[in-house]
């Protein structure tokens, strides 16, 4: 290289240091201009935004159209079949309970605050409550709240809405579920708002439902955008249970007050409790194991929860139902869900158990008629292939027809309650 031009470079790229050097050193490391919500104290500081540091975008190459960024295509070209909508309408549930769980723990109040677009009308939750949470578990769990906001944010845009269901946080009903995971009452009843152990030992019962169910949920879908959804809200589902469970690892023989019980035995006692319910041999397991349950065969630490090959246990929908209503039955609504979820399949149950739909029961029915054309996203390009289907889904304005309402003849109505899937064109 001629040695003028590579001097001339170097000096380019000293300056270029040099100027990005000292915009940093002229402004603070750390901001903090989030709102003040409620009685929460201000955001923990974040770091500049990197649209205020002149160039930064020229250190960082990136080009949507580049070959080096565009994915693999995928195998059908089909982003999302009408088949694939209610795994997540269904999934829509479990996100709802999360959602106002870590919502109203970490700030005190919400998706009706939040986001009250993502309700659809639901009704609220009963007896939400800001938990007393010390600063680095504040943090975690107004992460948590916030990823839940976009996962059901995320679900409605590509595979519509469903309404929100009736959920019940309230101390009353954690304190049941705790004395049915011990197998005695509890007295005190346990409170889950009273500091950072009893709320993050109550937290320990709700991501792993989620990511059992995405994981079931895998083999049924087809659609490539419903995959790659999938695997995505799996991805953060399985952190935020490993986060939680590496939480409480830390303080396994910790003493949960005043019950002198510790939290593995409290872990330990809520995984029993989930395949009690669930009813399909164990698929849950605490932080504790013993060894031929623990990876390899080998230990008894179980950090993560996984089957002999380390893999992610799944769950069915009815498993699911069994657990958050509580009840072993996925026809009888409880627990989290006194009136039971929403959605195709979470109505499918309930008609089962109750064929005759309530007058209200309008407002189960997803929307029918609701225009899917809005969302572009699922608008698929034409398909060609016939492996391993037969012809193309049928894109309607709306993918779902209304059960029958026809009482004097019950033949008529679909096996769905809340909505049955349309006719594929030959």
């Amino acid at each position: 290289m001629d040695p003028t031009i590579y001097y001339s470079l170097k000096l380019n790229a000293f300056m270029l240091l040099s100027i990005l050097s000292s915009t940093i050193a002229s402004k603070p490391l750390v901001t903090n201009t989030q709102p003040k919500i409620s009685n929460y104290p201000p955001f923990p500081t974040c770091p500049i935004k990197a649209s205020e540091i002149p160039l930064i975008q020229y250190l960082i190459p990136y080009d949507d159209d580049s070959p080096r960024c565009t994915p693999m295509p995928p195998h059908s070209n089909v982003p999302v079949f009408p088949y694939d909508r209610p795994p997540f309408h269904f999934a829509l549930n479990l996100e709802f309970i999360e959602a106002e769980w870590f919502l109203h723990g970490a700030l005190g109040i919400g998706l009706d605050e939040i986001a009250p677009e993502l309700a659809h009308g639901g009704p609220p939750p009963i007896d939400g409550q800001k938990a007393n949470l010390d600063e680095v578990t504040q943090r975690i769990i107004t992460e948590f709240a916030y990823q839940e906001v976009g996962h059901v944010r995320y679900i409605e845009a590509v595979f519509g809405p469903i309404q929100r269901p009736l959920i019940d946080i309230s101390r009353a009903h954690w304190a049941k579920l705790m004395n049915m995971a011990l197998g005695y009452k509890l007295d005190p009843p346990f409170d889950p708002f009273i500091d950072s152990l009893h709320y993050m030992v109550a937290s320990y019962v709700l991501p792993y439902i989620g990511l059992n169910g995405y994981t079931g949920a895998n083999p049924n879908l087809d659609g490539y955008r419903s995959k790659r959804s999938l695997a995505g809200l799996l991805g953060v589902e399985s952190a935020q249970d490993a986060i939680l469970r590496g939480w409480l690892f830390e303080r396994l023989e910790d003493i949960v007050e005043p019950y002198n019980i510790t939290v593995a035995v409290f872990t330990d006692k809520i995984s029993q409790l989930r395949n009690r319910l669930a009813m399909c041999g164990i698929r849950d397991e605490g932080l504790i194991v013993p060894p031929e349950l623990g990876a390899e065969m080998r230990i008894c630490t179980n950090v993560i929860s996984a089957n002999v090959d380390s893999i992610s246990y799944s769950r069915t929908p009815k498993e699911i139902l069994r657990i958050v209503y509580e009840t072993g039955d996925e026809h009888t609504p409880g627990g989290f869900l006194p009136e039971g979820g929403n959605g195709e399949i979470a109505r499918m149950y309930l008609e089962q158990y109750n064929p005759q739909p309530p007058e209200n029961s309008d407002k189960y029915f997803n929307y029918p008629g609701y225009d899917y054309e809005e969302y572009p996203y699922l608008e698929p390009p034409s398909y060609y292939g016939k492996y391993p289907y037969e012809g193309v889904p049928s894109y309607n304005k709306s993918p779902y027809k209304m059960p029958s309402k026809n009482k004097q003849n019950p033949n008529e109505k679909p096996q769905s309650y809340g909505a049955t899937p349309v006719n594929r064109k030959p």
